[in-house]
């Protein structure tokens, strides 16, 4: 099996949102997964991308990717990565892919002078396993919230509580 990892390019974008919903679909919430070809075009590619990404090819055929953008620690001073999605199509696990782009992700850390790499992962996601095998550390003292749809937008239109 010939495999590498590479920097995603314009010409994969269809690919990888082929991925991203296949990953929604095995995060079982494919109903919330409403990426379009368009927008992940403009956020890599365009005026100012904010999101970067890997692909993993097998053979010339995209099989997996990474999409992550930078963070920054106010406590460190520097930036980090977050890795938004890492997916690899279950033909193709357990093969090292996923350890590979993960890798590219942390060269990236090292080259620029980052402190941190960081992602959220599914309490039900069997990677969790693999991915404390790589040193990386739950964070589980700290809950995640979010906005979204109608309370994001009620709270940008009164922002004094008034209502």
């Amino acid at each position: 099996m010939d495999h590498r990892i590479r920097r995603v390019r314009d010409a994969d974008v269809e690919t990888v949102v082929t991925l991203v919903h296949e990953l929604a679909e095995y995060e079982k919430a494919p109903q919330e997964c409403h990426l379009t070809a368009g927008q992940l075009r403009t956020a890599l590619f365009g005026p100012a991308p904010a999101l970067y990404g890997h692909v993993a090819e097998v053979d010339g055929r995209i099989v997996g990717f990474a999409l992550w953008f930078r963070n920054f620690s106010t406590w460190r001073g520097v930036h980090g990565i977050y890795l938004e999605d890492l997916f690899v199509r279950p033909e193709a696990r357990g093969t090292g892919l996923g350890r590979a782009l993960l890798a590219a992700l942390a060269g990236e850390c090292v080259r620029h002078g980052y402190a941190r790499l960081e992602w959220w992962v599914l309490d039900w996601n069997p990677a969790v396993g693999f991915y404390t095998s790589l040193g990386a550390e739950a964070m589980d003292e700290w809950t995640v919230y979010r906005l979204t749809d109608e309370p994001l937008r009620r709270l940008a239109a009164d922002p004094a509580g008034s209502a």
